[in-house]
């Protein structure tokens, strides 16, 4: 799960106003102006941004680094890798692999084991390296991903993928068995299965070139990300004056401090000619940190800065919703993120697949949205995948109920089959459905669904004891395997790539188990070995529901062995789609209840702006502004 930067500014005022949401879609907007040869939109000027915290979850250092925002920052900005997004939103293509440092999309062999690309000429590294991109600096960046002191949180879409990839590697300068590099220009990669969504994962962030003579200095995780070094159209501020003579001479890059500010400028060694992907209107980009949230969107309001993200403050947000001159300002997009009830297939009363299906008759999906804040925040959630990531299930609801408010009958209906009802009125009889803990959040709008799950589970029998915490606490308590959490309304989970494979990996696979750390909260596929490993409450939790072992629970692996090996297309997304029928209506791991939306917030000076859907985040390199200011006017070092 790429992690976002969360804005918790939802207050139960909210919703009185954002029913009626402005704005819209990605897409060019507002006024253009200027006299630049980009068709009427002016280049120049200064993209101010505030946030309250950074939020990085690996320093910046590109081969770890996990944050949603992060990324958009890498493409639009920094790295440029062998294939990459357009940065823009889904409609107009936005999760569709491009060619980027590459000619094209790769040449791949009859079998689908090999992959061959080519890099284009022209692509050179940024002052003070002043050399080209080769062959060689992609294949460091997937030495860096081997190494288990640098290993990205998402290096299992490579390790096991590609030849010789174990994430085991004692050190960086280690070559990788499965990638050649015959030439400067030239790098094969040697999968060990087709891997229908190969491009999606070349994509990322991790396996975008990085040169050795900087980032081989750096062992440990986080490290580089104060040196990172860019092929892109821009760098870091001062990144130019790195004295890059020896690893000792290195000093943090001045434009970059975590705990203040990042700064861009314009890259001298770019080459605009060797890119179809990126406009780069803007001569730079700011991002202060300022923890006053109501400060942030104030100064878009009044022009201070140029851009903000997240949903503004309730009083705030009625302005951009009510008065027709702000209502194009405010931009909602899907995040590709889903939100869900999560229930743990080994702890009573969800240990009964009935339970589960009850669960998703009786929760009120439309209160739970109109609390988070209405249709700004997003629309009501069917299934596990947001139909951007797979559009096979765009339509696929099957639990459906009156305007998504919950049916009390169909609830019934299915409680009435479980063990749990003795008397088969629908309504749960058991002890075990007595205070059971559910983990919420503890802080708007997760204090808003209290009551309504409550009231909802109260209807079937299923008296719960709501925990409140906060965000950090509340998901390492469910990822606890030993604490057996039998529900949590905590989660949300986003796509690290807008591939089926790329969303429901991690959160159904057992490679997803752990006896700490886990994110398949459902322990689907967990067996016995794991179990024990897991102390004797998981040991016996998990004999309790499977019988002893004589029945097991439900594994979705090989499914997705199969579903991986596919061609990527119609066939790939087919399997998928029946991969996800069969989580929703035989297993039942979730309530899914909203597909997330990306709210952000634009002063009159951006007069161009598009949504990168890939990343979830403002298409930076589509963006323009008429501030006309300068970097050293706005830079605070």
């Amino acid at each position: 799960m790429k992690k976002q930067l969360m804005v918790v500014a939802f207050v139960a005022s909210l919703a009185l106003v954002a029913t009626a949401c402005g704005g819209g879609g990605g897409g060019t907007t507002g006024p253009t102006g200027g006299t630049g040869a980009t068709g009427g939109i002016p280049t120049g000027g200064i993209l101010r941004e505030e946030t309250t915290d950074f939020g990085f979850t690996n320093a910046f250092d590109p081969t770890g680094e996990y944050l949603g925002a992060a990324w958009a920052y890498y493409g639009n900005f920094l790295l440029r890798g062998l294939v990459s997004y357009p940065w823009l939103p889904g409609e107009k293509g936005g999760n569709q692999p491009v060619p980027d440092l590459a000619t094209d999309l790769g040449q791949v062999s009859a079998d689908g084991l090999t992959i061959t690309f080519t890099l284009k000429d022209g692509v050179m590294w940024q002052p003070p390296l002043n050399r080209p991109v080769t062959s060689q600096d992609v294949a460091f960046a997937f030495q860096r991903i081997n190494t288990k002191s640098l290993i990205a949180q998402y290096g299992n879409y490579y390790c096991g993928t590609i030849v010789g990839m174990d994430c085991e590697g004692k050190s960086q300068e280690d070559p990788i068995e499965g990638i050649e590099t015959p030439d400067e220009k030239t790098i094969i990669f040697h999968l060990e299965r087709p891997t229908g969504d190969i491009l999606y994962r070349l994509a990322q962030p991790a396996a975008a070139p990085v040169p050795p003579e900087v980032a081989g200095c750096f062992d440990k995780a986080g490290e580089y990300g104060r040196y990172v070094m860019s092929n892109g159209p821009y760098m870091l501020l001062g990144s130019d004056e790195l004295d890059i003579s020896s690893c000792d001479t290195l000093e943090p890059i001045k434009g970059f401090d975590p705990d203040k500010f990042m700064y861009v400028v314009r890259n001298p060694n770019y080459d605009q000619a060797t890119d179809d992907n990126r406009q780069n209107y803007i001569d730079g980009w700011s991002l202060v940190i300022n923890t006053n949230l109501d400060d942030i969107y104030n100064r878009v309001l009044n022009g201070d800065i140029d851009i903000a993200h997240g949903a503004p403050p309730a009083a705030i947000l009625q302005q951009y919703l009510t008065n027709p001159d702000l209502q194009d300002n405010l931009k909602t997009n899907s995040g590709d993120r889903t939100w869900y009830i999560t229930m743990n297939l080994i702890v009573p009363p969800f240990d009964d697949v009935h339970v589960r299906k009850a669960a998703n008759y009786i929760v009120d999906k439309a209160a739970m949205l109109q609390a988070t804040g209405g249709p700004v925040t997003g629309d009501i959630a069917t299934t596990i995948e947001p139909p951007t990531v797979l559009p096979d299930l765009a339509d696929y609801d099957p639990y459906a109920t009156p305007n998504h408010a919950g049916d009390v009958e169909a609830a019934k209906a299915e409680m009435a089959q479980s063990k749990y009802d003795k008397n088969g009125d629908g309504v749960c009889d058991d002890p075990v459905c007595d205070n059971v803990l559910m983990i919420n959040r503890n802080y708007d709008p997760w204090t808003e669904y209290t009551p309504i799950l409550t009231e909802n589970f109260k209807q079937i029998g299923i008296n719960l004891k709501v925990r409140e915490l906060d965000v950090s606490t509340a998901y390492t308590t469910i990822q606890t395997m030993s604490n057996l959490i039998p529900i949590a309304a905590n989660a949300g989970w986003g796509k690290d790539y807008a591939s089926p494979y790329g969303f429901d990996f991690f959160l159904f696979n057992t490679a997803g188990l752990s006896c700490e750390g886990a994110v398949n909260y459902s322990n689907i596929g967990l067996d016995e070995a794991l179990a024990k490993e897991c102390g004797p409450k998981v040991y016996e939790a998990w004999k309790a529901a499977t019988d002893n072992g004589k029945n097991p629970l439900p594994n979705v692996d090989q499914d997705m062995e199969e579903c991986v090996a596919k061609p990527f297309g119609p066939e790939y997304n087919a399997c998928w789609a029946a991969l996800d029928r069969k989580l929703m209506e035989e297993i039942v791991p979730w309530v899914p209840y909203r597909w997330g939306s990306q709210n952000t917030v634009l002063a009159d000076s951006v007069v161009a702006w598009e949504y990168d859907q890939s990343a979830g985040w403002t298409a930076y390199s589509r963006t323009a502004v008429n501030n006309g200011l300068t970097m050293d006017e706005v830079a605070q070092i």
